[in-house]
């Protein structure tokens, strides 16, 4: 009975990329959703959430990854049956500094690269006010890579949380000695981490290449940053 609210469930789509969030908008409209609002960033979504009151919110996670989840835990407390669906190109939530434990219950994620219908992301709207219902985990939609890909996530899957917050950093600029004092460890072992992380990612030692250069382009691929 719940499932049947989809066509005519009240949607508020917040993206910080103007051009995906006016052909999002404009797809959802043509089947049928109706999209009572837009926002470009976390702050337009909470007060447009306070006036439409949407029974769904549609977020892409990119850059403001934790600033997105901070919102979406909040407005969940205000209405505990909110649908929430969520898009990103990163198949690893740790690349944001998120664990699956800080995803409000009931979400619908999708990644990107396997949107490949309209129908993908209507439907894990209908499945979203179920799931928030249910209180159940947060799950992954349509989930399927090809083998390539899926070589790939093992590889990002079998780092470590220190490893994958260490990669962070690194893409932030930190030197090992900063990123010892922010860790408190030694400079030492921020190198072996590194060292690590560059095994798991199949980067091989090469005097003509720049270690934190290459370490910096993986972390924006996973991030979903445009291939060149």
């Amino acid at each position: 009975m719940i499932t049947t609210l989809a066509p005519t469930a009240r949607v508020l789509i917040v993206n910080d990329d103007a051009f995906e969030l006016a052909t999002t908008a404009a797809s959802l409209r043509q089947h049928c959703i109706s999209v009572v609002g837009e926002a470009g960033n976390s702050y337009i979504a909470e007060n447009l959430f306070r006036t439409l009151r949407p029974e769904v919110v549609l977020v892409n996670l990119e850059q403001s990854g934790e600033a997105s989840v901070g919102i979406l835990q909040k407005i969940r407390i205000v209405d505990p049956t909110l649908g929430i669906v969520i898009t990103t190109a990163c198949p690893d939530l740790r690349i944001f500094g998120l664990l699956e434990k800080n995803i409000p219950s009931g979400s619908q994620v999708i990644f990107k690269e396997n949107m490949t219908d309209i129908s993908i992301l209507t439907r894990a709207i209908s499945e979203s006010l179920v799931a928030a219902i249910e209180g159940s985990k947060m799950k992954w939609v349509n989930f399927d890579s090809s083998k390539h890909e899926h070589s790939q996530l093992l590889l990002m899957g079998q780092m470590t949380n220190i490893q994958v917050d260490t990669l962070k950093l690194v893409a932030q600029g930190l030197s090992n000695s900063e990123i010892a004092k922010v860790r408190f460890v030694s400079e030492k072992s921020v190198e072996q981490i590194v060292a690590r992380i560059a095994q798991h990612l199949s980067i091989t030692p090469d005097r003509r290449r720049n270690l934190r250069v290459i370490l910096v382009g993986e972390y924006f691929k996973w991030l979903g940053a445009p291939k060149l």
